[in-house]
């Protein structure tokens, strides 16, 4: 295989890919298995990172450098020049070393880094604003300040709060005096004493403002002392709000991606339409953007794409050495969108579904609910491309009875599912589920061999907005999530388990399974989190809930079919 460095392109020997045929169609770049060309490309690639040692980057692999290990995402693209010669063009996720200037790699759509750039001068001055916010932060005499105030709005209070306790005793003391002497006293002597308890209350209402003042004008003076510092900082703030967003802007104005036709789009036009509106962080970064837009701008037909993550993976993200990912969804989408179009890409495996109208199995029907075994790959309600249900398909099966969907589970997860038939056993099962009184049990086969026998998962999830439907480990935001786990049978290369979620998120037992802090064991034909198969081997085998009606416990149970 030679290298051309200067324009960017590695060629194939005829050897390479001889007998291997062209693709009809552009690889879909949301879910596909890599062509052949794109593995031969991926091998090349893989052994120049395996190779290199001037990369200035650590992956977090056994013999890398020191630092904060980093795993990378890269990305090939097989080519074919205006002579019809093959190769493939190579780029990664982001920067490389704090650069973008790799001979091997295509450079970005847009290099920020370059010397003298405007986006390094505008980032000097915002972090010359930040150094400016942390020196008046920082400062002894403002922190001291900061400390007195602190100090004494706790005393303040504390002094405050128990003088009014003793103004309280004299009041009730002044009112038992009353009491005491309002039947022996005349009415003149009565009136003199009341003239003199009010005096008595008078002066601990002076007494109380005076105490009060006194907090008050010791409080004011740090504060006005403060608060001009405060003013500095907050105006700085601004200040670094109003550049960083004018950068931003100036940033976006330069990223304008093509396609073959050489039409245009910036990438703030591309994101207006979407859900985002405006683009995210970093859009426009990833690997295949930066494929295609090097592709068109040098005249390269583009053949075959494939992504895969190089080094350690990041502690929220699922993601491992050398595996295929497709293109993400939230920031690479809407720009594939317009860098594809007119060029036929392969059908999308998100619209295949099994065969429409085929039966569904139905474990169990009553007057109030139907339990029915969901096979894989069928949706449990009608989705936006997909009509296809387990809803549609018990509407017909039903007739005049309107299927009332309780839980729900993943298309590729087959198993039991239970639907009610009218709306007080859906409210009477639906309120055992948010009460968490439903017990289920899944079975799953694992893709690799386990130590343990049995244990529970604890790791908090929460959505990954810019590559949904994946999800992330978040220690910070992410919602508790539990899964309790037993090992089944052990075989030459996979263990099956059974699951117990005590928490009922999205993707739980394929993230808890995946995760490094998890089992760290994809489950088999996992294409999110681990490797695509025939179909996900995840299977809902038990239920069992409060019939609505006879208010006696109903239990079912369902074998796998892997």
């Amino acid at each position: 295989m030679t290298d051309n460095t200067q324009n960017k392109i590695s060629y194939f020997t005829d050897r390479q890919i001889d007998g291997i045929a062209l693709p009809d169609r552009f690889t879909f770049p949301f879910y596909y298995e890599p062509h052949p060309l794109t593995l031969i490309a991926v091998a090349g690639l893989q052994h120049y990172l395996e190779t290199q040692t001037d990369l200035d980057h650590n992956f977090g692999l056994a013999d890398d450098k020191e630092g904060m290990a980093i795993g990378k995402m890269f990305g090939v693209l097989v080519v074919q020049d205006v002579n019809g010669k093959l190769g493939y063009l190579s780029a990664f996720s982001g920067k490389l070393g704090n650069t973008n200037d790799h001979p091997r790699f295509v450079p970005p759509v847009f290099d920020m880094l370059v010397e003298n750039s405007f986006f390094l001068k505008g980032i000097e001055i915002i972090n010359s604003v930040n150094a400016r916010i942390k020196e008046i932060s920082s400062n002894e005499s403002y922190q001291q300040l900061k400390s007195d105030l602190e100090k004494l709005s706790a005393e303040s209070l504390q002094e405050i709060s128990t003088f009014k306790k003793k103004l309280k005793e004299n009041k009730d003391n002044r009112k038992k005096i009353r009491e005491e002497n309002k039947t022996i006293l005349n009415q003149q002597d009565y009136e003199a004493l009341e003239a003199q308890l009010i005096k008595l209350s008078l002066h601990d209402k002076h007494q109380l403002t005076v105490l009060t003042n006194k907090w008050e004008q010791r409080i004011t003076a740090i504060r006005t002392i403060l608060e001009r510092s405060d003013t500095d900082i907050e105006l700085l703030k601004t200040e670094r709000k109003e550049r960083s967003a004018a950068l931003q802007q100036q940033l976006f104005d330069q990223y304008v991606f093509l396609n073959k036709d050489g039409k245009k789009k910036s990438v703030q036009e591309i994101f207006s339409l979407t859900a985002f509106g405006k683009p995210p962080s970093a859009a426009g970064e990833c690997a295949t953007p930066k494929l295609l837009q090097y592709a068109f701008a040098n005249g390269y037909q583009p053949i075959a794409m494939a992504e895969f993550w190089w080094g350690a993976a990041p502690k929220s993200e699922i993601r491992k050495h050398k595996q295929f990912y497709p293109a993400c969804t939230g920031k690479c989408k809407p720009i594939l969108a317009h860098m594809l179009e007119g060029i036929p890409v392969d059908d999308s495996p998100f619209l295949r579904t099994p065969e429409e109208n085929s039966s569904l199995d139905i474990v169990y029907e009553d007057e109030s609910l139907v339990v029915v075994n969901k096979p894989a790959g069928l949706r449990s309600v009608p989705g936006v491309d997909i009509h296809d249900s387990v809803y549609t398909r018990l509407k017909k099966i039903l007739g005049n009875v309107e299927p009332r969907i309780v839980h729900r589970l993943d298309m590729g997860t087959s198993g039991l599912l239970v639907v009610a038939k009218t709306h007080q056993a859906h409210k009477h099962i639906q309120r055992q589920f948010l009460q968490r009184k439903v017990r289920k049990r899944y079975r799953a086969l694992l893709s690799k061999v386990l130590d343990q026998q049995e244990g529970e998962i604890d790791l908090p999830l929460s959505p990954d907005l810019f590559n949904r439907p994946r999800q992330l480990v978040c220690f910070e935001s992410g919602k508790k999530s539990v899964t309790k786990w037993k090992t089944i049978k052990r075989y030459q290369a996979t263990t099956k388990v059974d699951f117990w979620p005590l928490t009922g998120r999205t993707h739980q037992l394929r993230m808890h399974s995946a995760h490094e802090l998890g089992l760290n064991a994809p489950i088999v034909g996992d294409d999110l989190y681990g490797t695509a198969a025939e179909r996900l081997c995840l299977h809902a085998a038990f239920l069992e809930f409060m019939h609505p009606k006879t208010k006696q416990k109903v239990s079912f149970e369902v074998e796998e079919g892997f």
